[in-house]
Parts: C-alpha cells; structure tokens; sequence
C-alpha cells in the first residue's frame, strides 16, 4: 500500500472545515445589497463558518460584474476580518478572464481563490492543465482551490490531471461536487495529502470525510451552521455514531436545499429565516410556493444542535 493511502489526510485544511459558499443579496432594484452581505457573512463565521466563499455559483456570478464582485468581497472582508478565510470565486471559461481574476482576488487580500473547470467550451484534459497551469502561475502567492462540477461545466477534470497541478505549490486544494466518493478516492490515490479535498455536495459530506475530506464547501451552512460544524468535528474527533445522527437529521435538509437549481432555494431559506437576500437574478426565478413550503417545513423540523 503506497504512503498517500497510509498518511492521515485530516491534518489539514487550508481554507477551514466548513465553508460556506455565500449567497449574494439583492436589493429590491436588483442591485447588490453590500449592507446585508456583510451581516450575513458576519452571522455565517458566528454560526459554523470558518471559511466563506464570495462569488462562487451560489453567489451567482455568472450574473455578477466583476466590479460588483470585487465590491462584495471587500465589504465582506471588512466584516469578517481575521476570523475567517476568504476565497474568490475567480472562474470563467476564459483564460486571460481567470487570470485577471485571480490576480484581483490577490490584491484585495484573499486567502485563496476558488477556480472552476472552464464551461462550455469543454476543454479537453491538456486544455485543462493548461488553463490552470496558466492561472496559478499568474498569481504564485495565493492558495487555489480547482472546483470540479462537470454537471454545470460539461466536462470533468480527470484525477490525473490534477495529480500534475498538484506539482504547483499555490495548488493546494479541490472542490469535488462530482457527485460521487469515487472522486475523493481516486484524487487520493493520484494526490495523497498533497491536496486538500472538499465535499462540494451537502449530503456526501459524510461519506466524503470517511475516504478522505477534509471538510465542505457548504450551501446548507446558511441555515444549519452548527449542526454542519458539528458533524464535521464530530467525524474528526472519533465519534462516527454522532457524525451519522446528525448526517440523518440533515439529509432532509440538503435533499430540500437542492430540488431545484441552487441557489433558489437556499435564498428561499434564507428568507423564510428573515434574511432579506431577495431573490436571484435572471434567468433564475425566485422559488415557487411549493419550494417555500417544503423549506418552511423542512426547517421546523430541524432539531437545533
């Protein structure tokens, strides 16, 4: 058995355990809300966070300028201070785009840059290193985070693959939303504790951490943070029977979560919370009624932790 299997893939976690994947709030004229992004923020590292990502797909930046971007993320910034690390959402299927991207994220002082896997185009696997290769050369002082969720993207970055970035020392992490423990498995074999991987899906946290995660990068944190926190510490402490328990008494949470295109929902949520975050933009629609409902009940009926 080679030692990346053998050597303990816990120890660490570069951008936190539980980080949340923010949502951007609107105002009623559509525009950002920056006011309520940074009490949201400040409430999420209160409740469960010790990481946040600003403008990634659940921040909705396909529909985010990047000046509007930038703005979020510096008044997040000014909320959160020290007590939490921040990524920037800095993807796009444009290389040159990423790359003036990832180098902003630096200069406004993130902690790390979240990189998605080019959409559309669907590049093949050399296109792939080499868009990422490109990004993190370009900014060789800030930590990356590659996202891999080929159901969004159109295509997937093979485990190989990243096992070559993974060579770059600002490479340092990866968000599998795959949909499947295979990924986790297969990074580990190709990557060992080089690499810092995150469960990119809600309900296979648990299942993420028990082949090798380190933590989530997390939708259900806006409205379950310590229950989420709490499942994850529990897996790393060595209390497996309470990491399940509360695996179980989320799952009807996470399914609710994801019924429809996030983050429909989870601003719903958010909402029936009394988070005004309003609803996203087009060519997303608020939730329907039947959406609310569900979520309305779904959340009474989670026990707080």
């Amino acid at each position: 058995m080679s030692a990346a299997v053998q050597s303990p893939p816990w120890s660490r976690a570069p951008f936190g355990r539980v980080v949340t994947a923010m949502v951007t709030p609107f105002r009623p004229d559509g525009q950002v809300d920056l006011e309520l992004a940074a009490r949201l923020a400040d409430h999420l590292v209160s409740h469960g966070s010790d990481g946040l990502v600003i403008c990634g797909t659940t921040g909705e930046s396909p529909t985010l300028s990047w000046e509007e971007q930038h703005a979020l993320f510096a008044a997040v910034k000014q909320a959160v201070g020290e007590r939490a690390r921040l990524v920037a959402g800095s993807g796009s299927n444009c290389t040159a785009e990423a790359i003036e991207a990832t180098r902003e994220a630096a200069a406004l002082g993130a902690d790390g840059a979240l990189v998605v896997v080019p959409y559309y185009n669907k590049p093949p696997q050399d296109g792939l290193e080499a868009h990422f290769r490109a990004i993190a050369q370009a900014a060789p002082d800030l930590p990356l985070m590659l996202y891999n969720i080929p159901g969004r993207t159109g295509t997937s970055l093979a485990p190989e693959t990243v096992a070559r970035l993974v060579e770059l020392p600002n490479v340092v992490a990866f968000k599998a939303a795959s949909g499947s423990t295979d990924e986790v498995s297969a990074l580990r074999l190709c990557c060992g504790d080089r690499l810092a991987i995150y469960s990119g899906d809600d309900a296979l946290t648990l299942p993420m951490l028990a082949v090798g995660a380190v933590g989530v990068v997390s939708v259900a944190s806006h409205v379950a943070g310590p229950q989420i926190a709490r499942l994850v510490h529990a897996f790393l402490d060595g209390d497996p029977a309470l990491a399940l328990a509360l695996h179980e008494q989320l799952l009807p949470l996470t399914r609710a979560l994801f019924c429809t295109t996030n983050p429909v929902p989870v601003k719903a949520a958010l909402e029936l919370q009394g988070w005004p975050v309003g609803a996203p933009r087009l060519p997303l629609l608020a939730a329907s009624e039947a959406v609310k409902q569900r979520l309305s009940e779904t959340l009474a009926a989670l026990r707080p932790t």
